[in-house]
Parts: C-alpha cells; sequence; structure tokens
C-alpha cells in the first residue's frame, strides 16, 4: 500500500466512526510552551483541558518535528526528526473499549493485517485493558504483555518522576516481523530492542491527574489520545525493513548517494540521516521557519549543518540538499501541494545556508589547525572539552569529525566533557521548548494568580471608567508581587491593575500606551503597560504626580496623539509587508517588528539585499496605499481555523489562542493582529524607508517612518539639498549638474595631484640613492626613518609601495628597511630584490629571524613583509644594518 494510500485509509476509516477531520497544524504550533509541533495531540490540547467543548472526536495526519531522539537517527530503521503521526482521539467521548476495538478493526480489516502478525503490550495493572484485548477483541494470552510504567505509561516513569497534570496508561501494538528478524532468543518480546517487534500504535488512555504527593486522582474527563507513526506503519504494509526504504523516502535516499557517489552499505546509515533532516528543514522553512541562532531557527540551522558534516564525512564538500528541495515537493504534493509552490524559496534560502556553512567548516578547521598546533608546540596530545565544544558551538564543527582530524595529528579528545557542555545547553534550550513541569497549567507570574482578567477596552474607547483592584509598591526596578498596598503616595512608582482598561499592553512588536489613571485624590501617570503570563491581567506601570492613588473607582485616559503615532506605524507595518510580499514574493513572511511613535522597524524573510529600485518600488507602493485613502477593517472574535481559511497572515513567532482578530485593508493587506490601527490608510500621512540591512542569513530589516517622522525625514532632506545647493552655488533644481561639474574638477584636480606626488617620491627615491645607500658585506643596502621629526624627506606610508617600485628600477640588487607611521602606529617596511630573495635574504626570513631581537611585530611575502615596532629605539636602523649584516654572513658560511 503506498504511503499516500495509508494516509487517506487512515482519515476516511475515522470519519466514517464519526470523528471530525482536522488538516495538519503548522509545525510551528501556537501553543507557547512548544518550539515545534511535535505530536498529534499539540493542537487539540484545548479539547483536552475543557477549554474548547464544540467537538467530541477529533482525526488528524499531523506533520512533527522532534530532536529528542536525533542521535539516533540513521543509527536504526525507523527513528526521524521530521514524521507524519496519524492519530484519533476523544474528548470525554468513547474510551479504551471503543478504542482498542477501532484499532484492531483499521489494522485487521482495513488494512488487512494478519491477527497472527500482531502483539500488544498494556500497563501491567491495567486489568480493563487487558480484559478488552483479551475477552472482547480475542487477542491470544501469548500475544498479550504486561509492562511497567517505563514502557506502558504515559508520560513515561510519571509515578514516580512526574511531571503533575494529566497522565494515564497506554496500550501498544506491535507488528511481529518474525523470528529472523530478532535476536532469536526464546524471551525476545515488544521490549526486547533486537527489532523483531514493531511498535506501529500507541493508544494512551488519559484518565488521571498526578498530584504533586504522587497521588492519582481521577480526571473529570476521561480521553483518547493514539498515535501511529505514518512512515512506520507505511514500512509494515511494503515490506520494508526500514522507513527509508518507503515509497516517499527512497527515491531522495537513492538521489542523495548519487549526488554524495555513496554506494557503501555501511553508509546508508549515514545517508538516511541526512535525508531525514533535509526534509525536516525544507518543511521547517516552508512554514516560515528560516535559519538563524535562535528558537525554532536555531534547530532549522543544526539539522542543516549536521546533514552537511555528515556529507563531508562522506568526502563530498558542495552544497547539495538545495538540489533535493523539488524531489521531495514532488513526493509530498498529495499531502502538501503548498510544497511545489514554494520550490524557488526554499531551494535558495537552504542554497545560501549550505555556501555559508561550507565556508564556516572551513575556517573551523582552520580554527581547529591552530589548536592542535599550539598543543603540540606546548607538549599536549589533549583537546580540552572547553575546545571542542566551541568549535562545535561557533562553527558547528561535529565532534566525530573533530576526533578524526584529531586523530590524525595524534591528539585525542575530551569528548565527555564536550558531551556536559553540550547536554547543559540542550537543558536550558528545552526549558524555554517543552511543557512546564505542571503539564497543561497555564504560565503565570509568580504570586498574581488570583488576579481577576482584566477587560481590554481600548479598541473602541481611548478612556473609560475603571476601578483600582490592586496596587504594588516598585522598590528599586523590582516588584514584590507577593505584597499589595493600600495606595501610593506622590513620586512613588508602582503597578496598578484595573478591572479594566483602554491602555493597549506592549506586544506583537508594538509598544504600549501611555496616559493618565485619575482618582478624586490623585493622579497616576502611566509609562508603560504589559500582560502578565497568562495574558490575562494588564500591569500598567508609572508614578504618581499629583497626590496619591489608592483602590477603588477612577478614570484612565490615554494619550491620544501617541495612540495615533503608534496606530499610523501599525498600519504602514501592514502596508510594508504587503508591498514587500508584491515587489519580492509571497515567500516574504514576518519575523519580528517594533512599533514605535511614528516609526518601525519589521523584520522579514528574503534571501538577498533589496536593490535601491526595489526598495523604491516598495516605498512608492505603500505611498500609493496610504494615497488611495482605504478603509482599514477588523474582524474580531473568530476563531485561528477560520482565519486562517480566510487567507489572514500570522506571524509565525505569535502565540494566538481562542479567538483572534482580522484586520484587512481593501484587498492588499490581511493580517491576523491585535494591536492599534487607523481607520483610513490616509491617516498614516506617508511613509519613508530609512534603511535596509541584514539581520541574519535569509532575514532582512527595514527601518522607516511614517506620520510626523516623514514630515521631519521630508523636512531634512530639503534642508540637506539647500545646504549642498548653496556650497555648490547652486540652485536646487539644477544641483546634478553642478555636482557633476564640481566631481569632474575634482577628478582633475586629483590626477594633477597624483602626476606631482609621482614626481615627489622619485625625487626621494633618487635622493636615497645617491646619499643613503650603503654597501653591508657587498650588498645595496638601504635604510631610512620617514617618521623622524628632522627629516626633509617628508612621505607617508601609502607611498613606499611606490617607492620600492622607482628603486627596482635604479638597482638590480637592493636590501631596503623604511619606517614610517600610519594609523598613529611606528611601522616598518621591508623588501629585498629577486636575487636575494633566492639567496635567502628575503625581508620575510628577515623578519621571522630578528623580530624578537628588533621588537618587530609582523610578516608578509618574500619580496615584501611589513608590520608594527613593538618597541622604538634611536639606533634602531643601526641594529637593523648589523642584522642583515649577520644573515648575509651565516647564509654566505
Amino acid at each position: 500500500m503506498k504511503t499516500d494510500s495509508l494516509r487517506n485509509q487512515y482519515i476516511q476509516f475515522f470519519k466514517e466512526k464519526k470523528h471530525k477531520v482536522f488538516s495538519s497544524d503548522s509545525l510551528v504550533c501556537d501553543d507557547p510552551s512548544l518550539l515545534f509541533t511535535s505530536a498529534g495531540m499539540n493542537q487539540f490540547k484545548p479539547y483536552f483541558l475543557r477549554q474548547k467543548k464544540d467537538i467530541k472526536r477529533a482525526v488528524s495526519c499531523q506533520r512533527c518535528l522532534r530532536t529528542g531522539d536525533i542521535d539516533e537517527v540513521g543509527k536504526t530503521p525507523f527513528h526521524h526528526t521530521f514524521f507524519e503521526m496519524l492519530g484519533n482521539f476523544s474528548f470525554g467521548d468513547y474510551f479504551k473499549k471503543e478504542a482498542i476495538k477501532f484499532a484492531w478493526e483499521f489494522l485487521t480489516r482495513r488494512l488487512n493485517i494478519n491477527p497472527a502478525s500482531l502483539s500488544v503490550s498494556v500497563y501491567k495493572d491495567d486489568k480493563e485493558a487487558f480484559n478488552i484485548w483479551k475477552n472482547e477483541v480475542g487477542v491470544r494470552l501469548e500475544k498479550i504483555f504486561k509492562f511497567g510504567q517505563k514502557e506502558n505509561f504515559w508520560p513515561a516513569n510519571v509515578l514516580e518522576q512526574g511531571p503533575c497534570g494529566p497522565c494515564g496508561p497506554c496500550a501498544e501494538v506491535f507488528f511481529d516481523r518474525g523470528e529472523k528478524a530478532g535476536c532469536g532468543k526464546d524471551t525476545c518480546n515488544p521490549a526486547c530492542g533486537c527489532g523483531r517487534f514493531v511498535e506501529i500504535w500507541n493508544l494512551v488512555f488519559t484518565q488521571f491527574d498526578r498530584r504533586p504527593d504522587g497521588q492519582l486522582i481521577p480526571l473529570p474527563q476521561n480521553n483518547i489520545d493514539t498515535g501511529m507513526g505514518l512512515e512506520r506503519m507505511a514500512s509494515v504494509l511494503q515490506g520494508k525493513a526500514s522507513n527509508f526504504e518507503i515509497d516517499i523516502l527512497y527515491p531522495a535516499v537513492e538521489e542523495s548517494r548519487k549526488i554524495i557517489g555513496s554506494a557503501a552499505d555501511q553508509e546508508v546509515g549515514l545517508i538516511n540521516s541526512i535525508v531525514d533532516h533535509s526534509r525536516a528543514v525544507i518543511f521547517a522553512i516552508a512554514d516560515g521557519v528560516y535559519p538563524s541562532n535562535e528558537g525554532c531557527g536555531y534547530v532549522a540551522r543544526r539539522l542543516l549543518r549536521k546533514s552537511l558534516w555528515t556529507a563531508n564525512l562522506l568526502d563530498y564538500k558542495e552544497p547539495f540538499i538545495y538540489r533535493l528541495v523539488p524531489l521531495f515537493a514532488g513526493l509530498m504534493k498529495n499531502p502538501y501541494p503548498y510544497l511545489e509552490e514554494k520550490i524557488g524559496v526554499i531551494g535558495k534560502v537552504i542554497k545560501k545556508e549550505e555556501e555559508k556553512f561550507i565556508s564556516t567548516l572551513e575556517e573551523g578547521k582552520s580554527k581547529l589547525d591552530d589548536c592542535l598546533r599550539q598543543l603540540k608546540e606546548k607538549g599536549k596530545e589533549n583537546l580540552p572539552a572547553d575546545k571542542l565544544f566551541s568549535l562545535y558551538d561557533t562553527y558547528g564543527f561535529p565532534f566525530e569529525l573533530t576526533e578524526i582530524i584529531a586523530c590524525q595529528r595524534g591528539v585525542k579528545i575530551d569528548r565527555q566533557g564536550a558531551q556536559k557542555l553540550l547536554a547543559k545547553q540542550k537543558e536550558q534550550s528545552r526549558s524555554h521548548s517543552k511543557f512546564s513541569d505542571d503539564i497543561f497549567v497555564k504560565d503565570s507570574l509568580p504570586g498574581c494568580s488570583s488576579l481577576k482578567k482584566t477587560i481590554f477596552t481600548g479598541h473602541s474607547y481611548p478612556e473609560s471608567s475603571v476601578e483600582i483592584v490592586n496596587i504594588f509598591k516598585l522598590a528599586g526596578e523590582k516588584v514584590n508581587w507577593q505584597e499589595q498596598v493600600n495606595c501610593l503616595k506622590k513620586e512613588e512608582e508602582g503597578v496598578v491593575v484595573l478591572d479594566k482598561t483602554p491602555f493597549y499592553a506592549e506586544s506583537g512588536g508594538q509598544l504600549s500606551d501611555q496616559g493618565l489613571i485619575s482618582t478624586g485624590k490623585g493622579k497616576f501617570l502611566v509609562q508603560n503597560v504589559y500582560k502578565g503570563a497568562d495574558k490575562a491581567v494588564y500591569f500598567h506601570q508609572g508614578k504618581v504626580t499629583e497626590g496619591q492613588i489608592e483602590k477603588g473607582e477612577g478614570k484612565a485616559s490615554v494619550d491620544i496623539n501617541r495612540r495615533k503615532a503608534l496606530a499610523r506605524a501599525h498600519t504602514a507595518t501592514h502596508l510594508l509587508q504587503s508591498a514587500l510580499r508584491e515587489v519580492l514574493g509571497e515567500h516574504v513572511s514576518q519575523q519580528g517588528s517594533l512599533v514605535d511613535v511614528d516609526r518601525l522597524r519589521f523584520d522579514f524573510t528574503h534571501f538577498q539585499a533589496l536593490t535601491s529600485e526595489e526598495i523604491d518600488k516598495v516605498e512608492s507602493m505603500v505611498n500609493s496605499y496610504i494615497l488611495k485613502a482605504e478603509a482599514v477593517d477588523e474582524k474580531r472574535d473568530i476563531s485561528l481555523e477560520e482565519a486562517k481559511k480566510e487567507g489572514a497572515l500570522a506571524f509565525f513567532k505569535e502565540k494566538y489562542a481562542g479567538k483572534v482578530r482580522i484586520i484587512s485593508i481593501s484587498s492588499h493587506s490581511k493580517e491576523l493582529c491585535g494591536g492599534t490601527h487607523l481607520n483610513n490608510t490616509s491617516e498614516a500621512g506617508g511613509f519613508g524607508i530609512l534603511s535596509e540591512s541584514s539581520v541574519s542569513s535569509g532575514v532582512r530589516r527595514i527601518e522607516a517612518a511614517c506620520g510626523w517622522n516623514f514630515y521631519q525625514l521630508y523636512k531634512d532632506k530639503q534642508n540637506q539639498i539647500a545646504k549642498i545647493a548653496a556650497a555648490l552655488k547652486s540652485g536646487s533644481s539644477n544641483i546634478d549638474t553642478a555636482l557633476e561639474k564640481t566631481l569632474n574638477s575634482l577628478k582633475e584636480s586629483k590626477n594633477k595631484i597624483s602626476e606631482l606626488e609621482k614626481e615627489r617620491v622619485a625625487l626621494v627615491a633618487r635622493e636615497l640613492i645617491d646619499n643613503y645607500l650603503q654597501q653591508v658585506a657587498e650588498k645595496n643596502f638601504l635604510a631610512y626613518d620617514f617618521s623622524r621629526k628632522d627629516t626633509c624627506l617628508q612621505l607617508d606610508y601609502a607611498s613606499f609601495f611606490t617607492l620600492v617600485d622607482l628603486i627596482k628600477r635604479k638597482l638590480a640588487t637592493f636590501f631596503i628597511f623604511f619606517l614610517g607611521e600610519a594609523g598613529g602606529k611606528k611601522r616598518f617596511f621591508c623588501s629585498s630584490s629577486q636575487d636575494l630573495v633566492r639567496a635567502g635574504l628575503s625581508g620575510k626570513e628577515f623578519i621571522k629571524r630578528f623580530q624578537a631581537e628588533l621588537s618587530l611585530k609582523g610578516g608578509g611575502s618574500s619580496h615584501l613583509a611589513q608590520g608594527v615596532v613593538l618597541k622604538n629605539s634611536q639606533d634602531l636602523l643601526e641594529k637593523v644594518k648589523e642584522c642583515f649584516s649577520r644573515m648575509v654572513s651565516d647564509e654566505s658560511s
């Protein structure tokens, strides 16, 4: 059975069982506790938490990305970083009996797998599941295995180790590949790692809540969460020993082997890991994750680099992963047709990243060579862990490659120490990419979990009557969240919580509103507003300017001028993204932004610098949107799924929950956004791009001005033009003609000066040869200090090259040593004629031999060496002369 057919069969089967079909969520899910979607259940978290109750059954095929088992990819037949997970789910509806029967029916009747080839496992104390398999499904007793919490409880070992939260026993279904495929032992069972038994389905029965004391309390709602690895199931149905031999992966394996030139069977694991990581990177980029040094982008970069250095181990050192993009787009086009639309962009991003890393890899090799050389010079034979880890972290230099190169030089590496440093880094990263210690428990600000949710009214009303419900005092730069106060007095700083607020809190790149909270007894100047970690409570930070502030009724008033300026910048940001997508292509997507007062910064995906023509076109297009005076419409309180169906753009780093808000501007722009906006594009006043630059590989940044800042930009340019015109003694209308005339005149003057300078240098050369040329050991020796204050021969350091060329024409043989000043340092310049170089008397050899004695530091080629004088002395040239004499004598003997 083809993999596409298996995917469709699974979805159709559970659709017939009254499950609602859900499309695969993005790899970058809306869960703030995760970097990537790592399981099919991720998008159903609100249903497991009973936050949403509109459906009871669901089925999906979810694309997932995990790096926990990255070191196993390629070493085993079934591990992946990117994979698809088939899953059926029940939220307080059916439970163990139906889940088990559905699984058995699908495997044995829909897929026609021989029941004799299947085995199952249950948690050792789950008698209910055991009896269902034995008595109601009819699985033979010898085919049912009981295991402990490590194998058959989710999360594994939760009873002893935690975490707290929903958990439960699970049942697993295994395909038995036969005795010949395993270890051959009589005791072999599904827990054996020999490869005979292939786990194809995991049924999790979420029925308990683990408490901090270790107790398991029944949940108010029993849930079913199942997962079947698509690739693993396809390998079973297609009779393959490895996932990498199935129809959607094997062509990529063969193409990779063809490109790299690998034919050895022992190298197949390395090729498989390359194919897996390449597919993961391709899908990540397609979902808006560009290689970078943080978050999701860091994972994508590491996967790509791991593939490249694996190829390097196979002696292939050219970019090639970009060539796999069209192949994967074709193999995966049925479930993911959007890949074909993005082939060009994905390929360009990957190729640029490959070229950059290959260059970095060479730099890393150079650094490793330096480290190994220094170790040898010190008589040491071990590369320390910190050096090993630094090469890995900075240059992506893998431990394996370092070990191979070091071994060739007779040096051992402290791999164990480096692994500890890597584990520490991974743990720090993992703390930002997984569930908190309490699974499914919302984040909350320490000590403020009891605070009531703040109602935001600011989209409609910039001023409203409010109640001050909480007051916290600011001590230094910290707030004591454990201790509330009854009031704040004049000049005291603190944080105020209201029952409802018109103040927009800093989020989504937009700075917060400012303004006043007034009561009958005083005024509180709001300087910043931010949300708690759970996004429900608004905290108003500022200070009392009049009287004192107490709990009770008051009035909150937003600084309307600042609000309008922020709205101009925010609406202009949406118009900018629209123009960029129109001019550069639909691969452009937001990677970050800052919405300030009439000023904005926008980071976006693009693989090269914008040309001046593209910048002009984008700027003109935004201004055309503004001049069209089009309405800015909003649509509130719709589901994220509905918004995506309408084609609204979402910022992939932003985590959306519950209902969302869409901001639409004619047919140009439609984005998910919670920020403040204009009513009409004309209110933006104008738009000007200040700069365009690089943020990281594949990410560009535009800074721009609008509103009053745009007007000020215009005025500044007008003033600059007026000043330039006055300096050129020209009118503003014909500056270009006057400037061209002035530049031509300057060019002529520069040419005349250059000719005069050549003549002057020629006079200096003649003076040196006539009056300063000496014979040292029968060799022409010429030394002079141009940095002396009393010298009549003035010459800057840059002219030394011209001077030496002139001397070469006059003298067939020579050794030259000049001193001069450049960049505030005393520098030397040493050169030898060709015959002296052949005789071993080159400037480079001279410096190498005598730099310590003469307090010099530098180097160069055999014909010319230069550097700095570390310690100046009045008789330096005499010492140079004496050293040269010794060098000639040594070479002659």
